[in-house]
């Protein structure tokens, strides 16, 4: 075994997924600067719940994000967690949300990963496209 795999008292895993988060109506809100705060927000909430954001980045009107998780948490606990602390922080900094209380679309897309070398997804993700 290497060092890629997390190792706690009753398991040993290598849990990886490829989330992509779009916002509400899959309107075009994010600025280099606004997803300089959503990367904020999300690495904060990672290290609180003990996963780890891998590679972040997004366009205007969504985000990939490739995560390490411990088998405790679900995807689903992760995504609301990022999604309900991300959202709040960006309307406390005064950006402006494509509803009055939601930035982000209640769906999500999320696929494990493995089959790809870690590589090339951390690649496809830091070559989309930042908005301007």
């Amino acid at each position: 075994m290497t060092s890629q795999f997390r190792k706690e008292r009753h398991s040993v895993t290598d849990l990886k997924i490829h989330l992509v988060c779009v916002t509400k109506y899959f309107r075009s809100v994010f600025t280099r600067e606004s997803l300089e705060l959503v990367e904020k927000s999300f690495r904060e909430v990672a290290k609180k719940m003990d996963f780890h954001v891998i590679e972040f980045n997004g366009e205007d009107n969504h985000v990939h994000v490739l995560i390490e998780y411990p088998p405790k948490l679900s995807v689903s606990q992760i995504v609301n967690a990022l999604k309900g602390v991300s959202s709040r922080r960006y309307g406390q900094a005064g950006y402006k949300k494509p509803h009055a209380e939601a930035l982000w679309s209640p769906s999500y897309f999320a696929v494990s990963v493995g089959g790809a070398p870690i590589d090339v997804l951390k690649q496809y993700i830091k070559n989309q496209e930042k908005p301007s």
